[in-house]
């Protein structure tokens, strides 16, 4: 049964659509990153700008490779031991990635999850996906697949039910340059 709707999941992001997720702590919004007309339906439907730019979430770095540039030996010895984990990583993004994704920044924040329904999600996709707070802009976000209905009603094309992780509050977010934690 699971596996039917991971197959649903996917389907929903082929076609363009948005899908609600749980992760570490809350319940995410996703679209297929390359897709400009379905990341910008999920900003308008989050009232978010796109210049703060957004999360991909992968099942393995090889998910997220792509959008990068080369790790240098440092930051790989200061990403990888943290992945899979709850922590995003601001990296630099090769310079075609879209401004949808990266927004005014020069960098890409990735994470490679340990949540276990969406590590299962991206290897079902085939690669990374969006993955951005399911919650209206500065409101809290939703942490079961009720609360997603009740915050979106019909505008989320697919709900892929399953408990959140064991966390307390999202991801911590880290940028990889300075080595600084910009979200506890």
């Amino acid at each position: 049964m699971i596996h039917w709707h991971l197959k649903q999941a996917s389907r929903c992001l082929t076609k363009g659509g948005i899908l609600a997720y749980p992760t570490e702590a809350i319940y995410g919004l996703g679209c297929d990153p390359l897709n400009g007309e379905a990341v910008a339906r999920l900003l308008t439907l989050k009232q978010r700008s796109w210049q703060k730019g957004l999360i991909l979430i992968a099942a393995d770095f090889a998910q997220v490779e792509a959008y990068l540039e080369p790790l240098s030996t440092t930051l790989q010895h200061r990403v990888f031991p943290t992945w899979p984990g709850p922590v995003t990583w601001l990296l630099p993004a090769k310079p075609q990635v879209p401004l949808w994704l990266r927004g005014l920044s020069s960098q890409l924040a990735v994470r490679v999850t340990a949540h276990l329904q969406t590590v299962a999600l991206c290897q079902q996709w085939g690669g990374a996906i969006v993955s951005t707070s399911a919650n209206l802009s500065g409101k809290p976000a939703a942490q079961t697949a009720l609360q997603v209905r009740r915050i979106f009603a019909q505008q989320v094309d697919y709900i892929l039910t399953g408990p959140v992780g064991g966390r307390t509050r999202p991801s911590e977010i880290r940028d990889a340059l300075t080595d600084t934690v910009l979200r506890v």
